[in-house]
């Protein structure tokens, strides 16, 4: 069996031991968090957490299983097995010299990005899309270098009518 990525969302009550309980379960089981992502929702009791790991067809159907028993979280969908739309955002940090600001400028139009902070020594730009998205922005800067790289990991949200909702 082919090992996939997956991008798995929950809705997880706001209780102390929550996140711990979540990321102790993946690592009991030998699964690695690749990006965990956790925020607010409307509802001020309940967080979204988005997880992405990477398994099997079976050992994901086992986890979400797993994770359907814990006493904090509320839903848990795979996304990867329906349309879904997913985002990341990348904030980097650049040193480029005078010669290689027309490039990253043009770079930066071509990907969409914004540039947030411009100081005498550093460009930050702030990028939001796809991760491959994100990883091709990243090996575009060729001789420009970066100083410092911070993403958020992977946001996904179902497309259309489908939703992650309380039970």
């Amino acid at each position: 069996m082919d090992d996939k990525r997956h991008i798995i969302s929950l809705l997880v009550e706001n209780e102390f031991g929550s996140l711990s309980r979540i990321a102790g379960l993946f690592s009991a089981r030998g699964y690695n968090i690749h990006c965990l992502n956790v925020a607010p929702t409307n509802d001020e009791s309940i967080s979204r957490m988005t997880i992405v790991t990477v398994g099997s067809e079976q050992k994901i159907n086992q986890l979400m299983k797993l994770l359907n028993k814990l006493v904090d979280v509320v839903n848990v969908k795979d996304l990867t097995e329906e349309t879904h739309i997913e985002r990341e955002m990348l904030l980097l940090k650049l040193k480029c010299t005078k010669n290689q600001r027309e490039e990253l400028k043009r770079l930066v139009d071509i990907f969409r990005a914004r540039i947030i902070d411009v100081t005498d020594a550093t460009y930050t730009i702030e990028l939001t899309g796809a991760s491959e998205k994100i990883l091709a922005f990243v090996n575009s800067m060729g001789t420009i270098k970066i100083v410092e790289i911070v993403r958020s990991g992977a946001l996904g949200i179902s497309r259309g009518k489908d939703s992650l909702e309380i039970k």
